[in-house]
């Protein structure tokens, strides 16, 4: 029970950092970079998962939706990206391609497929725009998230505190779980 209220508390957390964190962007090569959800992805994946990472996307791209501070880009540009990701990690316990994962889910799936939504949904014209136009735009974002979770994460683990609370979290070892209450 504890596991699960630590687990959606942090998701709940990763959530707000994302949602009020979407209000943050820096122009880069006359595109809006928005790295904070990217970032959020990635620490979804280190320390919850592939499936609460996707979760948290979701949710944080629907409440900026519902804000009228997001766009229907969101989803795509989000979700491909965090599952890719927590997948990544999942499997390798690497960082490298759990960064990769984010950047290739984000920037090339969540791209790719941002063409149809805005296409179906958005009521943009198919001819006004290329089937890979959100690909760089999607990939100057990530890339930038990618970078400053990448730091977050070195620095933890130089610390020594990735370990722990990683451990806290974990489904695999409760007996460390109950050391940390």
């Amino acid at each position: 029970m504890k596991l699960n209220t630590r687990k959606m508390t942090l998701a709940g957390l990763l959530c707000a950092v994302a949602v009020v964190g979407s209000l943050f962007s820096v122009p880069v090569f006359g595109s809006k970079c928005a790295p904070v959800q990217h970032l959020v992805n990635i620490l979804c994946a280190v320390f919850l998962g592939p499936w609460y990472g996707v979760g948290v996307a979701g949710a944080a791209s629907l409440i900026r939706n519902l804000a009228g501070i997001g766009s229907l880009m969101a989803f795509p540009g989000s979700m491909f990206g965090a599952l890719l990701c927590g997948l990544a990690y999942r499997f390798t316990r690497k960082m490298l391609p759990t960064l990769a994962g984010e950047v290739f889910g984000t920037a090339v799936l969540g791209g790719l497929c941002a063409y149809p939504v805005a296409v179906l949904f958005m009521g943009v014209s198919a001819a006004a725009v290329a089937w890979y136009a959100y690909v760089i735009p999607f990939l100057i974002s990530t890339a930038g998230g990618a970078l400053v979770a990448g730091c977050i994460l070195l620095s933890l683990k130089r610390a020594g505190v990735l370990t722990h609370m990683q451990d806290a979290l974990s489904e695999e070892n409760p007996r460390k779980m109950r050391n940390c209450a």
